[in-house]
């Protein structure tokens, strides 16, 4: 019976890869004193089905691409943030990084020197904790084989435990004061009363409202008008402002007070609604940049962009899905849905042309030999050269016509699919000889995995806390993007009511991901 099963399976390797994703997923939401393994179980399903039919991977090719869909993603995402990062503080931020990343790195390579294991199977044990696919990804085209693959697997409950127990149990020792997050944008109307405001434009008025309160209307007698530049305050005028609560709150005091309904009852003259945006000639383009028809009035009062709630500067560039609530007249509504688009579609929806052109660039650049002086070369491979050249479109934004930015509901659909793909792949192609290696060195590289992974987390912790004196919230975040997982970041989010983590591990993941593949490249060169 066994051996028919067997034989079934790696006759059908596209059903033993999608076999692998359902059950690897829903055994990662089996959740063990609040701890889940997630999308790593993927890995674990993998491997056991490839140990019972060591045969029934699919051709590396289908795991390839979907390393590359997900490396691609991360990259186009993250390139503004990551640019960022590379000036002021955040180069202190990444060197942090890079000082553990290196220390669990040369605690991986001498630890498997001790134990006696092959360097690609120590490279492997540092991939797999900290979880880095890509480097992984270099580790087996550099060391020809699949013994980083054995290090990976085993080692990568730690990369994603780990760092979850050490981030918590700081949480407890130091019990940090963490700013409050900003609150909501609210929508308030106030009519002015105050002298010293009669006469004044509504551009010095929008001028002496604080950064994060917009203008967004004005009303005069009984008839409501965008706030045009040139437009004169006089006595008994209403404004619509949007803003965090106490500074609107602050505004209605300085200006006059507050008059609910006074304009947003009255939707003759012009209304409110909220448009897609899909247009491609919308896409990248700041707002100040816009190309309107003549004699066109609009005027956008914010944008939310996933749960985040963005509000407008002349700077400010759409992307596709944004949700653009905007005030126009009534009867221009329809003109201003097709500016838009206003294609719900749109948040799944992205070019092709530039996709594909981005993964050409990308690879050709991961071929590209890079020379090192002492050691000979190596280059970025089908792991670095995506993500380096998303970072640098997700940067530019657009080029022309072409928009380099996806979607972020279709960006993670994209990364996470191919890194499902991915992980699959690995565990089927692997499972025969993870088993083999577990017998004969199980014990010694579970504790190795262990080492590397704590050596990381609490060097960047402990250094960033106690040297660096940084704000514990971009702590946890510096420390989520120098292990790499995306869990990680979840949970980070999960213990303190901040962005920060978000930010911190945009800076940090993309710049240590490079390092990453740089480093197991020039291990196995050297040993």
């Amino acid at each position: 019976m066994s051996d028919n099963l067997r034989h079934f399976l790696e006759g059908s390797q596209i059903l033993s890869l999608f076999l692998v994703i359902g059950a690897g997923y829903a055994f990662g939401r089996i959740a063990i004193f609040g701890f889940s393994l997630g999308i790593g179980a993927v890995l674990f399903a993998g491997l056991a089905l490839g140990a019972f039919a060591p045969h029934a991977a699919p051709p590396a090719l289908v795991g390839t691409i979907g390393l590359l869909m997900f490396l691609y993603g991360i990259g186009v995402q993250y390139g503004d943030q990551f640019f960022k990062g590379l000036a002021g503080v955040g180069r202190k931020l990444n060197t942090l990084a890079l000082f553990g990343v290196l220390a669990g790195l040369a605690v991986a390579v001498g630890g498997g020197m001790l134990i006696d294991i092959s360097p690609g199977t120590a490279v492997g044990v540092f991939a797999g904790s900290m979880t880095s696919t890509a480097a992984l990804q270099a580790a087996l085209e550099a060391a020809g084989n699949r013994d980083p693959a054995i290090g990976y697997s085993v080692s990568y409950p730690f990369g994603v435990v780990g760092p979850m127990l050490c981030l918590y149990l700081m949480n407890r020792i130091v019990k940090p004061v963490v700013p409050a997050p900003p609150p909501p944008v609210i929508v308030s109307e106030i009519t002015i009363d105050h002298p010293h405001l009669i006469g004044e434009t509504a551009t010095k008025l929008a001028a002496l409202l604080p950064a994060d309160v917009h203008l967004m209307a004005i009303r005069r007698q009984h008839q409501n008008f965008l706030p045009m530049p040139d437009v004169i305050l006089v006595e008994g005028d209403a404004i619509m402002i949007a803003g965090a609560e106490a500074a609107v709150a602050a505004v209605s005091e300085a200006l006059g007070h507050v008059d609910p309904g006074r304009i947003a009852k009255d939707r003759r003259d012009f209304n409110a609604r909220e448009f897609f945006v899909s247009d491609a000639s919308m896409i990248g383009v700041p707002l100040d940049m816009l190309q309107l028809p003549a004699a066109f009035s609009m005027h956008i009062a914010f944008i939310r962009r996933g749960d985040a709630i963005v509000l407008p500067s002349p700077h400010t560039t759409l992307e596709y899905g944004d949700r653009v609530t905007a005030l126009a007249p009534s009867t221009r509504l329809n003109e201003v849905r097709k500016l838009f688009g206003d294609s719900i579609t749109a948040t799944a929806e992205f070019s092709y042309v530039s996709l594909g052109a981005g993964m050409v660039l990308g690879v050709l650049l991961g071929l590209v030999p890079i020379p090192l002086p002492g050691i000979g070369s190596f280059s970025l491979g089908l792991a670095g050269g995506p993500v380096v050249v998303a970072l640098i479109l997700g940067r530019i934004g657009r080029t022309g016509r072409i928009s380099w930015r996806l979607p972020l509901s279709a960006n993670l659909v994209m990364r996470n699919f191919g890194l499902t793909i991915f992980l699959a792949a690995v565990g089927l192609a692997s499972g025969a000889p993870f088993v083999t290696q577990i017998a004969l060195n199980g014990v010694p590289l579970l504790l190795l995995g262990f080492a590397t992974v704590l050596t990381v987390v609490l060097t960047v912790l402990s250094v960033g806390w106690l040297v660096l004196r940084l704000p514990f919230d971009e702590l946890l975040g510096i420390a989520a993007g120098a292990t790499g997982n995306p869990a990680i970041l979840m949970f980070a989010n999960k213990l303190v009511p901040s962005d920060r983590p978000s930010v911190g591990y945009a800076m940090i993941f993309p710049s240590m991901t490079i390092v990453k593949v740089i480093a197991v490249q020039v291990m196995l060169r050297l040993f």
